[in-house]
């Protein structure tokens, strides 16, 4: 795969931001399986809960066509249908853990005039891509389901196949920040199963103590489930 920034090591320990906060309790190696299982009603929750979020996404990321997109955690294929018709003599590439979900997002972009795309089972912890390949890397309700001391591994691989430059687009759930929202926390400490395993996560600091740029992050709540949707930029190495 070549030289990964995982071997440059820093001058002083990372600590992350979000050190004593609520981890992850869905083991990793579960999360594909749980996913499978969730595909067949996942795009209803979603346009409840995660449709104002990934518009802020898409308005955000500014696509011209003819770029490099890749969609981690692309899902059942909502937001990467969008990029595509955004980015239509383009590279586009999603990939996700989920074959159950990979499946219904290919049988939904089997209707898409533009097939120029690929989607493939990959992880993100080990992208199949080279280095500084990629302008825009979309990441969309994954790190709510990665435990704290796992991020940085994830982060690295980002900044390895973006571009200098490159655009990072996260949506993530994340910490209530308006009346109601807390809700989705405590059903979470109960019972995480019935969260799909997300938790609230805010990766702004994250993201700069690994050498992104943070331009923007937002705050977006539907059926008060909240998101931060948050638009960085790759620093130089």
């Amino acid at each position: 795969m070549g030289c990964n920034i995982t071997n440059m090591k820093p001058l002083f320990p990372r600590r992350s931001s979000n050190t004593n906060k609520l981890d992850a309790k869905i083991p990793q190696h579960k999360i594909s399986g749980l996913y499978d299982g969730m595909a067949w009603y996942y795009d209803v929750w979603a346009h409840f809960t995660e449709k104002k979020a990934q518009d802020k996404a898409i308005e955000l990321s500014k696509i011209e066509d003819g770029l490099t997109i890749l969609d981690v955690a692309v899902g059942t294929g909502k937001l990467f249908n969008r990029i595509l018709k955004r980015n239509p003599n383009g590279i586009n590439i999603g990939i996700d853990i989920s074959k159950g979900m990979l499946t219904k997002a290919k049988s939904k972009l089997s209707k898409q005039p533009n097939q120029n795309y690929s989607l493939e089972i990959g992880s993100a912890f080990d992208i199949k891509m080279d280095n500084h390949t990629v302008d825009i890397l979309f990441n969309n309700y994954m790190f709510d389901l990665i435990p704290f001391n796992q991020m940085g591994s994830i982060i690295d691989e980002f900044f390895r196949v973006l571009k200098p430059g490159g655009k990072l687009v996260l949506v993530n759930m994340t910490k209530a920040e308006r009346l109601g929202a807390g809700l989705y926390e405590r059903i979470y400490r109960i019972y995480p199963l019935l969260m799909g395993g997300c938790r609230g996560v805010q990766q702004n600091n994250l993201l700069t103590e690994y050498r992104f740029r943070v331009i923007t992050r937002e705050y977006v709540q539907q059926m008060l489930f909240p998101s931060e949707v948050i638009l960085a930029t790759k620093l130089s190495e």
